[in-house]
């Protein structure tokens, strides 16, 4: 072989050795699921589906995107997931939140908060607030039927209570406070009973 062909190939052998491997840091990167659970949230509190996040670790920001806007019931509550999820978190606390609504009487509101106080999680939709134990958010529900697809799509409704009678309650009374409803003005609504459930 000639000098050419040695120095060629030499050349081609160690611009492959020493080139920079692909890097893996996508593949290194928690998910969005493990980032929650790093802050001690557990995974449920995001649905299936996400396809990207940013945390920006010195101040807290992140968002979270969703490959859709996503909506389900848990537990007869509606809930809905905008496409953007975004807020400020920190260990046990999630706040400036935007993104998630719950359906409370005829009105979506957003949970702008959420804090983890032990085995119980606070749901805040600013005025009131709701707790509910973590094992409810163990897993990440999936758009559409949330934690019981299995169930749903056999018909069956799954057993267990998420009760926001602590959040529709204060909701209520301060929603009859401002618009100066009272009891017995014969709206038909049912709505002067809800305080007594």
């Amino acid at each position: 072989m000639s000098l050419l062909t040695h120095l060629l190939h030499l050349t081609v052998f160690l611009v492959f050795i020493t080139a920079s491997p692909p890097s893996t840091a996508a593949a290194d990167s928690p998910t969005v699921y493990e980032a929650l659970q790093s802050y001690g949230f557990p995974v449920g509190l995001l649905p299936v589906g996400v396809t990207k996040y940013k945390v920006d670790k010195a101040t807290g920001k992140f968002s979270v995107h969703l490959n859709e806007a996503c909506s389900f019931s848990i537990h007869g509550y509606d809930l809905k997931y905008k496409t953007t999820i975004t807020g400020t978190i920190s260990e046990n606390k999630i706040k400036d939140l935007k993104g998630i609504q719950v359906k409370v009487l005829l009105f979506w509101v957003n949970i702008i908060e959420v804090t983890k106080d032990g085995n119980q999680l606070e749901l805040s939709v600013g005025i009131a607030s709701a707790d509910f134990a973590v094992d409810n958010f163990y897993e990440s529900p999936q758009c559409g039927c949330g934690f019981d697809c299995v169930n749903r799509h056999r018909g069956e409704r799954s057993g267990g209570e998420l009760s926001f009678k602590k959040l529709l309650v204060p909701l209520f009374q301060a929603w009859r406070a401002l618009s100066g409803f009272h009891p017995g003005l014969g709206l038909g609504l049912g709505l002067d009973r809800l305080v007594l459930f």
